[in-house]
């Protein structure tokens, strides 16, 4: 089996575990996220931090998002702008929400289009070294790489729920590791920039 094979098949199985959680449970898991992440990702007053408005079975993270908020963070979302691109587009609570693809809403073109400090990344499986599978689009490798072009440096933390852990992740020289991964159960940092 090729790596692409295994990465679809973890990717597939780890997804329908997510999709078994119950809404409850998953509002349950992502409050814990809000309470575990919003005290421990650190951070700059005035830091521009991409979270995400959730579609499928992802956790919801808007708890999240305000707690940060709150502590000074200015924060954006991903809007899909074409079948290679996204871009982090500026969000409030007030905010007007529009279609942009794929099931996935997010603030219309007037809104400022940011450069994140912090990305709060979905994703579909992880490992303990911080390997991640993506949804197979690779609009997040795309955008990392495109900051990193601008000599930026974001700092990445996954979200993810504790089903989607699995114990290696196949990684290849072109995949972006993660510096953390914010849990319900908890937030394990894999970089050793991150306090």
């Amino acid at each position: 089996m090729t790596s692409r094979e295994l990465k679809a098949e973890l990717r597939n199985e780890r997804l329908a575990l997510r999709d078994d959680i119950a809404l409850e449970d998953r509002i349950t898991k992502g409050l814990a996220m809000a309470e575990t992440g919003g005290e421990r990702i650190t951070f700059a007053p005035g830091s521009v931090i991409s979270g995400f408005l959730p579609i499928r079975s992802e956790a919801d993270i808007r708890p999240l998002m305000d707690r940060l908020r709150r502590r000074g963070a200015r924060l954006c979302v991903p809007v899909i702008l074409d079948k290679e691109t996204i871009a982090f587009r500026e969000f409030s609570a007030e905010t007007p929400l529009v279609s942009s693809g794929f099931g996935t809403v997010g603030p219309g073109p007037e809104a400022a289009v940011l450069d994140p400090d912090i990305m709060l990344v979905p994703l579909s499986a992880f490992d303990r070294t911080g390997h991640r599978i993506g949804y197979g689009a690779g609009y997040y490798d795309r955008a990392i790489e495109r900051l990193w072009q601008k000599g930026l440096d974001p700092q990445l933390i996954g979200i993810a729920f504790d089903c989607q852990e699995v114990p290696s992740v196949p990684a290849e020289p072109h995949d972006v590791r993660l510096d953390a991964i914010l849990t319900e159960s908890g937030y394990s940092i894999f970089s050793p920039e991150i306090e």
